[in-house]
């Protein structure tokens, strides 16, 4: 297809949720905050948005939540602390992450859900085509799955989901979707969708993972979404009503994603996001692997 669609330029990052897996480390501490490595998560998520030039980043922020904006403002005293010892290693990565991105707030007040959470950057996002990307998933930068997502929406218009597939008796533990195949491999025309099905109910094992690019009709559903699963209002559901009515909002399309996610929202995801990507790291990585072998050995 070659019809050309307006561009995106505006990414929204959910960050409102309470951190309760990570008890009691995020009882005063965001999850998003919590390191990986030496860098806290959510800038990970910042770095993709801006690496597929989305540059004007919402953040859904809720109470305690204030560490995630000082994290990207500028720190004054400890860069002039590290220029009178002429740390200039250690300045560049203070500044680094103020220096990312043109950063919004807004509360979200009510913890009604996902679909809630994106309805409140509305007023930010206006009548524009934008991203949302989930902080618990961490996509390899090796690996430029919402890059590809914005060229498959400027293209097709309307919005695109990222997809992993996944094996059936994990499908209960994500939103799935039922799909089509496209003349292009890694895309596929999404028809239906259900929010963490049962194996056996479930359409297909494509799991949809947090990464979207939505049209901004999505706001108009969600303001008449009911809440569905556990209470909330989900945005699986609104995608849905999109999915079955392509006059309003236009078709969704999903990313077959197929490359390194690394997942932070469960614990024991998140200590092997951590090991893999300090294993993979230039600084880190022979000394760490080193160590890993060993304490492998010995335990074994």
């Amino acid at each position: 297809m070659t019809q050309s669609h307006p561009r995106i330029s505006k990414a929204v990052i959910p960050a409102a949720g309470l951190g309760t897996r990570f008890l009691p480390a995020t009882k005063a501490t965001p999850k998003e905050m919590l390191p990986v490595v030496d860098k806290p998560a959510i800038q990970y998520v910042v770095e993709e948005a801006v690496s597929a030039g989305l540059d004007d980043v919402l953040m859904i922020t809720g109470r305690n939540k204030r560490p995630l904006e000082d994290h990207f403002d500028r720190n004054y005293e400890l860069e002039s602390a590290l220029q009178k010892k002429g740390d200039a290693s250690r300045l560049a990565k203070v500044q680094e992450s103020s220096d990312l991105a043109t950063m919004h707030y807004v509360r979200q007040g009510d913890p009604k859900g996902l679909g809630h959470a994106v309805l409140c950057a509305a007023p930010h996002v206006g009548h524009e085509p934008f991203a949302v990307l989930l902080g618990d998933d961490l996509i390899d930068p090796r690996d430029p799955l919402l890059k590809r997502m914005v060229e498959v929406q400027e293209q097709r218009g309307g919005s695109v989901i990222a997809l992993m597939e996944v094996a059936p008796e994990q499908i209960h533990l994500y939103g799935c979707a039922a799909v089509e195949p496209t003349e292009d491999g890694d895309v596929v025309k999404v028809t239906g969708m259900v929010e963490k099905p049962d194996a056996a109910d479930a359409p297909s094992n494509y799991a949809i993972i947090g990464r979207y690019v939505l049209d901004p009709h999505i706001f108009d559903i969600l303001r008449k979404t009911e809440p569905g699963r556990g209470g909330e209002i989900q945005l699986t559901d609104a995608l849905q009503q999109l999915a079955e009515d392509e006059k309003v909002g236009g078709p969704v399309h999903g990313v077959v994603f197929k490359g390194r996610r690394y997942d932070t929202g469960d614990r024991g995801d998140y200590l092997r996001a951590i090991v893999r990507l300090a294993c993979e790291r230039e600084d880190l990585g022979p000394d760490f692997r080193t160590w890993l072998r060993s304490y492998v050995a010995e335990e074994m």
